[in-house]
């Protein structure tokens, strides 16, 4: 799938949001990306999960013998990914102090070569968390994988190669510059991670 097809299938979802949002960075934002409203239908994010593997084939790097997650908005992508490689997935959750770790009688082998799937990827910060804790088990990264780069060209938190279907850049403001606050539009906090401070 070529950038312009998921764009595409981005606008035509609903996916790609217009209003005044807070991201989990505290930052304010004119738009936002909801990859939810892309993968609730299972044809495209199949499509979608599909691309994403076929991204990976061609990179010539190695095979993984997994995918994982972060839960939660990589799950469902991440799933596809894995199904499309013939790899089994797994996903990391947060314990209640905010710990990423595995539940669920999820195991890793030492030595064992991953991916990481996200659904976006603006700071890299959960991808980081992922990327570390499997790594604590001896698991080595190949690669992550997602469908939309946020980051505008700053650059991911983590340290392996990076590939995503369709870059974006977004305006983001400072809460005490924000012109949407200053002309009163209403603040939404969409997603599913809790402010960082």
């Amino acid at each position: 799938m070529t950038e312009q097809e998921i764009l595409e299938l981005l606008e035509r979802t609903g996916a790609l949001l217009t209003g005044h949002f807070k991201l989990s960075s505290g930052l304010h934002s004119d738009r936002y990306v909801q990859c939810a409203r892309l993968l609730q239908y299972p044809q495209l994010a199949r499509q979608v999960g599909e691309a994403l593997a076929e991204r990976l084939k061609n990179s010539g790097f190695e095979m993984p013998e997994f995918v994982v997650s972060p839960a939660l908005g990589g799950i469902v992508i991440g799933q596809e990914v894995a199904a499309a490689l013939g790899v089994r997935h797994i996903f990391v959750e947060k314990d209640d102090a905010g710990k990423p770790v595995l539940r669920r009688g999820f195991a890793v082998g030492r030595g064992e070569d991953f991916v990481v799937v996200e659904d976006v990827v603006t700071t890299g910060k959960s991808t980081a968390e992922v990327i570390d804790l499997m790594r604590s088990f001896g698991a080595e990264v190949v690669a992550v994988l997602s469908i939309v780069d946020r980051t505008g060209g700053r650059g991911p938190l983590f340290r392996a190669p990076f590939m995503s279907l369709v870059s974006l850049e977004f305006n983001v403001y400072e809460p005490e510059k924000c012109p949407l606050c200053a002309q009163g539009i209403p603040l939404v906090k969409p997603g599913s991670r809790k402010e960082v401070r």
